[in-house]
């Protein structure tokens, strides 16, 4: 199975960025304890990070018949972009929506996925655990 992993725009910043809302652990961090995790489970996966809806959109379309699944936490852009939306549902590749704090119980803004629509399951509020949760929702899917 492969599975790509996006991570969207200041997703790149972790660490940094927030501390209180999404830790003090990096990108690097998130991204090494996915490559661990997933190899264990014999899976597969590209991790791809960018600020760019644009790198985005491409990454989403490059992935048709090339990937089984997706992880994606579109970040910002979870509740602006269609452009996102329309991309994952375009590949029909099963997609898993991850938002490393419980987005729910923050700014009304937050509330709103337009990314969510064309998933399979969001899971929010598990750190970098989400992530790994993710992958178990794909492989166990079946996908």
């Amino acid at each position: 199975m492969k599975i790509l992993v996006i991570n969207g725009p200041n997703l790149n910043m972790l660490g940094i960025r927030e501390p209180d809302t999404y830790g003090k652990n990096t990108y690097a961090d998130l991204c090494e304890l996915i490559t661990d995790y997933a190899a264990k489970k014999g899976v597969e996966v590209k991790l791809f990070q960018s600020n760019h809806e644009g790198a985005l959109v491409d990454e989403i379309q490059a992935a048709y018949g090339n990937f089984d699944g997706i992880v994606i936490n579109p970040a910002a852009y979870t509740h602006t972009s269609v452009a996102i939306l329309d991309a994952v549902k375009s590949v029909g590749i099963p997609t898993v929506e991850v938002h490393i704090s419980a987005v729910e119980t923050r700014e009304d803004f937050r509330q709103v996925s337009f990314v969510r629509k064309a998933c399979i399951k969001t899971i929010t509020g598990l750190g970098f655990d989400g992530y790994l949760r993710a992958i178990d929702t794909l492989t166990q899917n079946g996908n």
